[in-house]
């Protein structure tokens, strides 16, 4: 028997990147799988494809995680479709580096409503529909709280946040057997840090030398930790913040 069958995942900024990688791989673990989008449909679409075409259940569904009304409609959507929830993975966020007379009140409210308040808001969404048998909430947070590199002060400060709160929740949410872990991980390649131009940058040659694995991440690197903390193997693993980094601290 599959891990997760019977399971009803929700991933949040699932049409690409590492989202689309955990989407892909909740599902081929027996996951229903609503693929959340902000305005890439047609990426949510190709992801859904994917896993419908490997046998599996999927739905892409548009919302904006930093608006209450359409976090309601995405939870709302996936009941809907599939019943209750057991799974919710925050991987919805944005960054921009840039230095401390670059910062404006424009980004660093679009990144901390993004990676925080998203995050809020969607796990207030899940614990409304969660069962009688509790739930995982996944939070994917990131190294630059380790590593702090110049130029990130408000990303940094939006990841240190999703480290506080995961401490809280797990705590907060423990007696209603619902767990709250986080998956830390350091640069992985994708479609945005590609656009970003970190992919084949001085940044990620000089990573690369401080890295004991030899080499940046892949989404495939972090997809199995994410169905490990969605599945009973993690039953016991609260408040946790797991580094997926290749030795990088």
């Amino acid at each position: 028997m599959k891990k997760l069958q019977n399971k009803v995942a929700v991933v949040t900024g699932a049409s690409k990147g590492i989202g689309a990688g955990i989407a892909k791989s909740l599902a081929a673990e027996g996951a229903a799988v609503v693929v959340n989008y902000a305005s890439a449909k047609e990426g949510a679409e190709k992801v859904v494809e994917e896993i419908v075409s490997a046998g599996g259940k999927a739905l892409a569904v548009q919302g904006d995680v930093s608006k209450a009304v359409d976090v309601e409609r995405l939870f709302a959507e996936t009941e809907a479709a599939f019943g209750n929830v057991n799974v919710l993975v925050n991987n919805a966020g944005v960054y921009q580096f840039g230095t401390l007379e670059q910062i404006t009140e424009d980004e660093f409210h679009r990144q901390f409503n993004i990676n925080v308040l998203g995050l809020l808001l969607a796990t207030q969404g899940a614990v409304k529909r969660f069962g009688d048998n509790g739930g995982s909430v996944i939070n994917i947070g990131s190294t630059a709280t380790r590593i702090t590199p110049p130029g990130s002060s408000v990303y940094t400060g939006t990841k240190g946040a999703v480290d506080s709160i995961t401490q809280v929740l797990s705590k907060e949410l423990g007696p209603k057997n619902i767990r709250v872990n986080s998956i830390n991980p350091g640069m992985v390649e994708t479609e945005g840090t590609h656009a970003a131009g970190f992919i084949g940058s001085d940044f990620q040659t000089d990573l690369v030398k401080t890295t004991p694995l030899g080499r940046i991440g892949q989404p495939d690197d972090i997809a199995p930790i994410a169905v490990f903390l969605a599945s009973d193997d993690s039953r016991w693993l609260t408040g946790e913040t797991i580094i997926a980094s290749g030795g990088v601290r």
